[in-house]
């Protein structure tokens, strides 16, 4: 352990920008270095990412243990578990609302999904790796093997349960929220699922996209696991003026009130998710993710669908 304060290139350009911490931070701080805006004790750090264990045993960041987004979501739709079943979970990995967890994944976008839950739990200090598991390997930067030890379990969450349900929105709200003036949807989808050309997913027979939503991009087409439109080719995020710009010359924000309501959804969750941390990182107001996204929209007949390439 050494008394050097590390400073850790922390973004000025994020208003949080505690929220989103480098692999060199993140291994200072597992080192025992004294770092900048260190985490209080207790802190937690978890790799998220979807049937993943047998690669996690194999390799990831020293001390993380491993969270399963198929105990945060559930088929068909892939929305989040009940909140008693996403409590219950949360209070067997040890997670208090003032504890600081510290989430990435091989696949960030299982992290951020991760992390838009915890928020909406009411988790007080939830941090991303920018860049994830890969900018991690990229910097050369240890790792170990084998099983995460046994979490030690809390009884009690210590606050209210979820202390932010604004940040969740299920269809119903979707429709009120279509019929505000100023309220915005956001599609985080790649240009050919937004304009009806494909689905997107194999287990997503419906081809289109909601009438009055405005296109957030996304990354390339035929990869749904893309944010190439807020990412780096390394996969850390672009700079938040540049998130900015490309949001007003789409017409989100574009009015300056700051009382808009900003919703933004994919698929079935994960690159909407990442697009709200951003968001939430810019401190941009009142947003939210559509749980149920296109998956859920499109398997209800009652619901209005557009397929803007049939107009091209």
């Amino acid at each position: 352990m050494s008394d050097h304060v590390v400073v850790s290139d922390f973004r000025p350009d994020l208003v949080r920008w505690r929220q989103l911490v480098t692999p060199a931070w993140l291994a200072a701080l597992i080192a025992g270095d004294a770092v900048d805006a260190a985490p209080p004790p207790g802190w937690r750090l978890f790799e998220a990412g979807c049937a993943g264990a047998g690669l996690f045993e194999q390799a990831h960041i020293p001390g993380a243990a491993y969270l399963d987004t198929r105990q945060l979501e559930q088929e068909p739709l892939w929305n989040k578990v009940s909140d008693e079943a996403l409590l219950q979970l949360l209070l067997a990995r040890g997670v208090h609302h003032d504890t600081c967890v510290i989430l990435y994944g091989r696949n960030n976008l299982a992290a951020a999904r991760a992390a838009h839950l915890l928020l909406y739990a009411g988790v007080r200090d939830v941090r991303l790796l920018d860049g994830g598991y890969p900018l991690w390997r990229a910097g050369g930067h240890a790792c170990e093997q084998g099983p995460a030890p046994a979490s030690a379990p809390t009884a009690d969450f210590g606050a209210a349960f979820p202390a932010h349900p604004e940040y969740m929105l299920d269809t119903a709200q979707v429709r009120a929220l279509l019929q505000q003036p100023g309220d915005v949807l956001v599609s985080i989808r790649t240009w050919n699922e937004f304009t009806g050309r494909v689905s997107g997913y194999s287990y997503i027979d419906g081809k289109g996209d909601i009438p009055g939503a405005r296109w957030g991009r996304a990354g390339a087409d035929g990869d749904v696991n893309s944010m190439s439109a807020y990412q780096r080719a390394d996969g850390s995020m672009k700079q938040a003026a540049e998130i900015r710009r490309q949001w007003l010359s789409a017409g989100i924000g574009a009015s300056g009130d700051r009382r808009q309501r900003t919703a933004f959804y994919c698929g079935t969750g994960w690159r909407a998710s990442l697009a709200f941390f951003y968001a939430w990182l810019m401190d941009w107001p009142h947003i939210s993710v559509y749980d149920g996204g296109w998956c859920e929209w499109s398997r209800d007949p009652a619901n209005p669908v557009v397929r803007r390439c049939d107009a091209m």
